[in-house]
Formats: C-alpha cells, structure tokens, sequence
C-alpha cells in the first residue's frame, strides 16, 4: 500500500507545492484535485491542481515530471460533481467534465480517476435508477476505451438541508453496490472507499473490504467521531452534521490497524489517501500542513514506507 493525501487541503497552493509539501511530510502519493477551473460554493469543492479541460501532451509530461522531481506518484484524478443532478445543466457539465478527468488520467498514465454517481435527492433509489444506468453505462465503457478505472467514492452527500431527504450520491451501501455492479459489470468500474461514512450510517465498516475487495480502486482515509448525546437528542433522522464530526485519523472511530490489516489480508495493494476535512485544522495553511504531518506520522505505523532502490 501506499500513503497519500488528497489536494483538496491545499486548495491555493501550487502543483508543485503540493508535491513538495509530500515529500516534504514522506507522502507516497497525492490524489489530485480536477474540477472546473472557477470558484465552488461546497467546501472542497472547486479545487484544480490539474486542468484537464486544456491538458495537453506536453503539460502532462510537465506534471508526470514534477511528481518524479519529488518522488511523489499521483494516486488518482479526483472530481466529484452530482452527474445525476435533476438540474440538466449540471448533470450535462458533470458528466462532461468526468469524460474529461478520464482523458486526463489516461494522458497522465495514472489509470484511476474517482467521483461520484450522483443522485437526485428528491427520489428514491428505484427512481434514481434507470437515469443512473443511463448515465454511467457510457461512461464506463468510455472509461474502458481510455484504460482507466472510475472510483466511486461512498459519501451520502447527506450533511446539509439542501441534500435532504436522499442525499447527493447514490452510492452508499453494500446493498446498492451490489445493484450497480451487477447493472454496470465493468472491471473499471468500483470503489473509492472512506470508512468514516459508514461510522455515522452505524454500518460496519470492516466487512465491505472482503466482499467487494476485487472492486476496491483507492482508499480514503478520514476519521469521524460520533457525538451519542447529540445523536441521542437529535435522533438519525436529522442532517448528520447535527451529530457526527469529520476527524483527522486516529482521533475518531475507527481502528486503523484492524482496517490497514484487513486491506493487507484482502490483498489491497494500492492508494490510502488522507482526506482532512476536520475544522480544528483548517484555520491557516500551516495547520492544514500540521494535520497532514501529524497523520502521516500516525499512519505510518500500519503503512510503512517503502525503500525506494
């Protein structure tokens, strides 16, 4: 396996500052952010470290260039729009700009690209469906054609009243996965999987590394920490920020060593990237560089660096 953080921490600094910001702590790898180059009113969303709208052959070597510079691979492209927004035009410029960051991966050599299904949150699953299937089979069979794989990333997108009742991605369960692969086949097609939404769905979130190990693409690694006086007094049925808090790792839920250890037993060889959205550490750039330096220090107790010849 390898350790990595995902760019979306470092939103105004350079590419080559976050290479070097990696090399810098002893990341492995970056998986770097792609949306559209303008502003975004979601939190983490909007970040571009790689413009693949005007990526051309050159600029990729430039890139491919930079990370050898700094010893820092590039886990993954990531964008995660809603391509299944029940406002066309966003779900038309989603689906659009994933086809491109699959354009991007292929012209980087990097083979993954990781996103969102979407959803509309006013509709059920069943009804979210057929627009699901219509929207990713070309999607994945153009991702096939590229030879890169797409990670979906199992965020409910459920945090705020704007994505009530349904949430914003489809994708959050083992139940639903099994409907997608069996719909959308694919070897390209799997997982970007976080642990920590599983947590606050009150699901285990050990068992989905067996069952869907040959679908596991890139790991995320962000902690949550429940508060169960608030979940007590609020109830599931609220916004989830209402009760649960994204962590850094280690200071919230989950038992990396047991999760690191069974990613090492269903045979994972690939990306755990740090996700930092825990506010303690958002104040300045210098605690954003402290939450990534104190987790890499955390993590490499159960994700050894390798020696490079």
């Amino acid at each position: 396996m390898q350790l990595g953080f995902v760019s979306a921490i470092l939103p105004t600094e350079s590419l080559e500052t976050v290479f070097s910001v990696a090399a810098k702590f002893g990341y492995d790898c970056v998986e770097l952010m792609c949306w559209p180059v303008g502003k975004a009113e979601r939190r983490y969303a909007g970040v571009t470290h790689v413009d693949v709208a005007n990526l051309d052959a050159s600029q990729a070597d430039a890139i491919n260039g930079l990370a050898a510079e700094h010893g820092v691979a590039i886990s993954g492209l990531g964008y995660y729009p809603n391509p299944l927004s029940p406002d066309p035009d966003e779900s038309r410029q989603a689906v659009l700009h994933v086809r491109r960051v699959i354009e991007g991966a292929a012209a980087l050599g990097i083979g993954t690209m990781n996103t969102f299904v979407g959803r509309d949150w006013s509709l059920s699953v069943d009804g979210n469906w057929s627009k699901f299937v219509d929207t990713w089979g070309p999607l994945v069979e153009f991702a096939e054609d590229c030879q890169v794989r797409i990670g979906i990333e199992n965020c409910p997108m459920l945090f705020t009243s704007d994505e009530w009742p349904g949430g914003k991605n489809l994708a959050i369960s083992p139940a639903i996965w099994r409907r997608m692969f069996t719909a959308i086949p694919s070897a390209n097609f799997g997982l970007n999987y976080d642990p920590s939404h599983m947590v606050w769905q009150q699901m285990d979130y050990i068992a989905p590394l067996r069952e869907f190990a040959d679908r596991l693409f890139h790991i995320h690694a962000k902690d949550v920490r429940v508060d169960k006086s608030r979940l007590d007094d609020v109830g599931v049925l609220a916004t989830p920020l209402e009760y649960h808090t994204p962590k850094l790792p280690g200071l919230g839920e989950i038992d990396w060593g047991r999760f690191i250890s069974v990613l090492g037993d269903v045979g994972y060889p690939g990306p755990v990237c740090v996700e930092v959205e825990d506010r303690v550490y958002e104040e300045s750039l210098a605690t954003r560089q402290l939450s990534l330096q104190q987790t890499c220090t955390f993590l490499r107790n159960f994700i050894p660096r390798h020696q490079r010849d």
